[in-house]
């Protein structure tokens, strides 16, 4: 009787751990892969800056304003709305470099998108997603990018720069969800429980990973060949620029040889300004 009892306990076991497993897959399997709206090309066209447009908010030190200063002020790109030179920005939200370049250039970004000179589009990429004590940060910040991205757009460029201008070290664990979810918060997303619980649920986790892989394959976009080595990587008009991460002055003037090749290539080119104080006409 004792070894039926036992024999019967076990079956019962076993059937209720395949019931388990066969449920746990089935509910994975269906659910359903989720992807950000409002991309193009795994990134985010942004265009307003407003939300961070503020003096306290910005860099302390900002490239010098060509119409307030004098001869060495940094020219701006000037180009009709056809002209405009394409910039893509893949930043990982853990990488110290990616938060160097921002703010040295985020005013300077949001002076160039408010005069219609370029096209800036920001691409969360996650490669240093061991990097974060087993955590994934890099991971499930990119995908927390992607849900103020799709929930509140208005506000990415807010939450993108927030994000970069004030990281967790590598190393560290970062940010928790729930801090994501508060950042987001802070900087006035609209629909805040929907980015709420699209961050915490982690629901472009999936697609931050398989966008990270897209960019490491390539081509990037914009480029007919580049792919992703590093975050972050800056491409202009499928130029990838290779200076100073931390030198505003350095990545304008490769924007402006950017814009100047354009132009020529350009049946009625758009004149480009000189760096005197009132740009030529």
């Amino acid at each position: 009787m004792r070894r039926i009892i036992i024999g019967a306990v076990a079956i019962v076991a076993v059937g209720a751990i395949g019931t388990a497993v066969t449920l746990a897959v089935s509910a994975q399997v269906s659910k359903p892969r989720l992807t950000p709206s409002g991309m193009e090309s795994d990134g985010v066209v942004v265009t307003d800056i407003g939300a961070v447009a503020t003096s306290d908010q910005m860099p302390a030190n900002p490239t010098p304003d060509p119409t307030e200063a004098g001869e060495t002020a940094t020219p701006t790109p000037k180009a009709t709305s056809s002209e405009k030179v394409d910039i893509h920005v893949y930043v990982d939200y853990l990488s110290p470099d990616a938060g160097k370049f921002e703010r040295a250039n985020a005013r300077q970004f949001a002076g160039w998108i408010n005069e219609g000179a370029v096209t800036v589009s920001y691409h969360p990429v996650a490669l240093l997603t061991a990097s974060s004590n087993g955590t994934k940060y890099s991971l499930r910040s990119a995908a927390a990018a992607a849900c103020v991205a799709t929930h509140s757009p208005a506000q990415f460029y807010a939450f993108n720069h927030d994000l970069l201008d004030d990281q967790p070290q590598v190393g560290s664990d970062g940010l928790s969800d729930e801090e994501l979810a508060n950042l987001a918060g802070a900087v006035g997303v609209d629909n805040g429980k929907a980015v709420r619980s699209c961050i915490e649920n982690g629901d472009f986790v999936s697609w931050a990973k398989e966008a990270t892989t897209r960019a490491l394959d390539g081509p990037l976009a914009g480029s007919n060949d580049l792919v992703l080595t590093a975050a972050p990587m800056i491409v202009a008009n499928g130029e990838a620029y290779v200076g100073a991460l931390d030198d505003p002055a350095e990545f304008s003037q490769f924007v402006l040889s950017v814009a100047s090749d354009a132009s020529r290539e350009t049946p009625t080119p758009t004149p480009t300004p000189t760096g005197t104080a009132t740009p030529t006409p």
